[in-house]
């Protein structure tokens, strides 16, 4: 009764029998969390000190060579086709034309798929990264002048110091070439004199009118990459973000990004058979000194602009290490080797490029810019080729021909076409125009272009990776989702209060 009467005088108190059974259990929660608690303390240490589980290097190594298309199996491809490559040269005076013809037949394809997909991968990424922009007040400025102004300044250097180099260094190692080597062939006469009506001012207006197609369909089927980027970027400012054409363009870009994932998984196959065939070209007893020099400038203006400039860069802006970066983004380099094509190889430098923490906004805007105008390989590839030309007829140029050559070299390398060996049109004109002819020596250019020309391309395809982190630094950019998802953290944050405690939870309910 006394029980009853209390709740019934007191019905939100609990009465004294209530309170002990309550305390008594949590005394027996209190001692047995306790326990538990010192039984884990014995562990916890441990498991704080070790941290999350990590694999063996070897482990990671092994699993890396079985993931399809990844950097490891990349490489293995790329060194095993270098070996049976030079193992064959060597003991072989020539291989016969069909067999490197055959032997190409599945790269050739495979570079055909890369390419078929280069065009909707552009005008895609394009048109998705300037309706992000619209939404970013001020972005879009700031991304394409910061985009721009970093790649014509790179290209400078790129020029400049590869100059100062060949005239400092590479050409007093290079001898002069007398008699029937300075003589053109008749094809190699009817080639030069083609490549003769590209004057510099030619050059400029083509550039200036491959901005604006007249024929969109033309310049679809003809690779006019950088009139099609721009009418993508006019067609993303105008789009609405919200409509049906907006919603089609991102399910293209779903259906493009799978079958580029299917491609990439199939890349060793492909880079295997696109260098092999052509290391069965290479005729070691016909490397001279003089082509030795010309290669040895080529790679080490390369080596030096993208792992001592470049980074140099690099550290000052992002504050990070760079070489991880560029370690990390091997199946990009490693393509552009095997296919010697910027624009094959964009939709790897893509995936890389957003792989490195790009955000999307960003690579899908400086990454196919940086295919089209972005050639610092090229352009360092330029001077080597005209002082060769010169030095190989006793031609010393002086500071004035320099100049010339540096902002001609600017101009031509941004013009270039990212395809296989597009630099050899440029080269005469380049020459030409610092009054160096154009002799037999010319065919030795020639001879190598496919060989250098894949470095030029890995040069070219690390830089746009660099820049892509460079510019995303220097701007702030980040993409919409990230910032909305930070955003909504942060308001959500309160809901998510841990409870003041289970005793005075418990108090409370009771």
């Amino acid at each position: 009764m006394a029980a009853n009467q209390g709740i019934g005088t007191d019905p939100t108190g609990p009465t004294e029998n209530e309170k002990k059974v309550v305390m008594d259990n949590m005394a027996r929660q209190d001692s047995s969390s306790l326990n538990g608690g010192a039984q884990m303390g014995q562990q916890q240490p441990v498991d704080d000190l070790a941290g999350p589980q990590r694999r063996p290097w070897h482990r990671a190594l092994v699993d890396s060579a079985k993931t399809p298309g990844s950097a490891i199996q990349i490489i293995i491809a790329a060194a095993l086709a270098i070996t049976i490559g030079m193992s064959v040269t060597t003991q072989v005076e020539k291989v016969p034309k069909a067999v490197i013809d055959l032997v190409m037949i599945p790269g050739d394809l495979w570079l055909r798929a890369l390419r078929a997909v280069v065009m909707p991968l552009i005008i895609t990424a394009m048109i998705l990264a300037i309706v992000r922009l619209r939404e970013m007040t001020g972005n879009g400025a700031i991304l394409a002048r910061w985009t721009v102004g970093y790649y014509v300044f790179t290209t400078m250097i790129a020029i400049v110091h590869t100059c100062i180099l060949v005239d400092l260094v590479w050409r007093r190692l290079m001898t002069e070439v007398t008699g029937s080597a300075l003589e053109l062939s008749d094809s190699l006469s009817k080639t030069v004199e083609t490549r003769k009506e590209f004057e510099p001012h030619v050059v400029v207006v083509e550039m200036f009118r491959s901005f604006i197609t007249n024929n969109i369909f033309h310049s679809l089927a003809n690779d006019g990459l950088l009139a099609i980027l721009i009418a993508a970027c006019v067609v993303g400012y105008l789009l609405d973000p919200m409509g049906p054409i907006m919603k089609a363009v991102e399910e293209i870009e779903k259906l493009v990004t799978t079958i580029i994932t299917f491609l990439i998984k199939i890349a060793p196959i492909g880079v295997f058979f696109l260098i092999l065939p052509n290391l069965f070209r290479l005729n070691i007893a016909e490397i001279g000194q003089n082509l030795g020099v010309l290669l040895g400038s080529a790679l080490a203006g390369m080596f030096l602009h993208l792992f001592i400039l470049i980074p140099i860069i690099y550290v000052i802006v992002v504050r990070e290490n760079p070489y991880p970066v560029w370690f990390a983004s091997a199946p990009a380099w490693l393509t552009a080797w095997g296919t010697a094509s910027s624009a094959a190889t964009l939709p790897v430098t893509l995936r890389e490029a957003l792989a490195r923490g790009v955000p999307s906004t960003v690579a899908k805007f400086s990454v196919p810019l940086g295919c089209l105008i972005n050639m610092d390989g090229t352009a360092i590839y330029f001077p080597c080729c005209v002082v060769f030309l010169a030095q190989t007829q006793g031609i010393v140029l002086d500071g004035t021909k320099y100049v010339i050559i540096v902002l001609l070299a600017t101009l031509a390398s941004i013009g270039t076409t990212p395809i296989p060996s597009s630099s050899l049109v440029l080269t005469v004109m380049i020459a030409q125009s610092v009054d160096v002819p154009i002799t037999g020596m010319y065919g030795v250019i020639i001879a190598i272009d496919w060989f250098v020309d894949r470095f030029r391309t890995a040069t070219n395809v690390s830089a746009d990776i660099y820049a892509a982190k460079i510019v995303t630094k220097i701007t702030g950019i980040k993409d919409a989702e990230d910032e909305s998802s930070s955003d909504d953290d942060a308001v959500r944050a309160p809901d998510y209060a841990p409870p003041a405690g289970p005793p005075q939870d418990n108090a409370n309910r009771v």
